[in-house]
């Protein structure tokens, strides 16, 4: 939901926008779209700073993020410190080191607590943050989505900038179906349990895989490549007939290429996945990995800083951006390992 599905007063912009224009349940939804522009136009002030406030001082960003630690995250950080540069404003990165909803919703009150102008979070969960979403609105500070959003239920934030998730796993399984034979029995994985990006991405997966007879294990492996690494070991000599891994995330990807590479190379098993590092991009040369998905995590970082600045400093509501499923294989290695050394890609 973008900004124009905020409550006001009790009730829905939608509900406000008939009253305001005295719409009858009859009228076009044409008529009622102007209507709700109308209202979106004149209640944006209640997002930005006065002009000579915004001058008077810099303004302050924060992103609030799950498995704060993990490597993917890395040019995320560098979008949003590029954008804040630019702007002439203050971004700092935070989060929980594991997937705890619950610490992570008590970080955006603390940050409300703290003044700060603006928040971009991680919406792992489709319920759990609407109450500090709500929050948020309700005391005037804006907040947005970055890296995964909740596209399922109403929520407050204004916009989002991550990958449509459920998209890129049918992606995924469409190409996997090209090389994978039907009735193949695969593993499956994620590096963490309660992440809703993930979860869509195997949703994805196995709506394009189980219709040719494909079946799975699924395993979670931990946030980081030498636990997937282990996890994913142990699973393929638990079964000797797998050859295939499909992952949902970079730790997991990472990792299926490593065990791949260090002890099931003669067996003939291969791995596809999503996101971008020096070591996947090696893989993908070396042919163990046949291909990953880049959610251009950059772009995660930088568009959220811009939006927030913009709303704050003129009350220009931002709109969600799809941050990409591109395709990565092994022909495309040299053009995107420099960009991935300097955390671009």
């Amino acid at each position: 939901m973008n900004g124009c599905g905020l409550r006001i007063g009790g009730r829905t912009l939608r509900e406000a926008a008939r009253a305001s224009c005295r719409m009858s349940d009859s009228l076009s939804s044409t008529c009622l779209s102007g209507c709700i522009l109308t209202w979106c136009l004149t209640t944006t002030s209640v997002w930005a700073a006065d002009p000579a406030d915004a001058d008077a001082r810099k303004l302050r960003f924060i992103f609030i993020t799950t498995c704060v630690e993990e490597e993917f995250f890395v040019p995320v950080k560098k979008g949003m410190t590029d954008a804040a540069r630019l702007m002439g404003v203050e971004s700092v990165f935070t989060g929980t080191v594991g997937v705890d909803v619950k610490a992570q919703a008590e970080m955006v009150r603390q940050a409300l607590r703290d003044g700060y102008d603006g928040i971009a979070l991680n919406i792992i969960d489709p319920a759990a943050f609407d109450a500090v979403a709500e929050e948020a609105r309700d005391q005037g500070v804006p907040l947005v989505a970055f890296n995964v959003d909740d596209h399922a239920t109403s929520n407050a934030r204004l916009s989002a900038v991550c990958q449509r998730y459920h998209e890129a796993g049918r992606k995924v399984g469409r190409r996997c179906a090209e090389y994978i034979p039907a009735g193949s029995h695969i593993l499956m994985t994620q590096h963490a349990a309660g992440v809703s990006a993930l979860d869509d991405r195997l949703r994805g997966q196995q709506e394009e895989l189980g219709p040719r007879g494909i079946t799975w294990t699924t395993v979670v492996t931990g946030n980081t490549a030498a636990e997937a690494l282990e996890v994913v070991t142990r699973q393929l000599r638990k079964n000797p007939k797998i050859e295939f891994v499909v992952c949902t995330g970079q730790a997991d990807t990472e990792g299926a290429g490593l065990a791949i590479e260090q002890h099931f190379r003669d067996r003939g098993v291969v791995a596809a996945g999503f996101d971008l590092n020096p070591q996947i991009l090696r893989l993908i040369q070396a042919g163990i990995i046949r291909f990953t998905i880049d959610q251009q995590p950059y772009t995660q970082g930088f568009y959220p800083v811009m939006q927030l600045t913009l709303v704050k400093r003129y009350g220009i509501m931002p709109s969600s951006m799809d941050a990409g499923a591109a395709v990565i294989t092994a022909d495309q290695v040299d053009g995107v390992l420099r960009l991935t050394e300097q955390h671009y890609r």
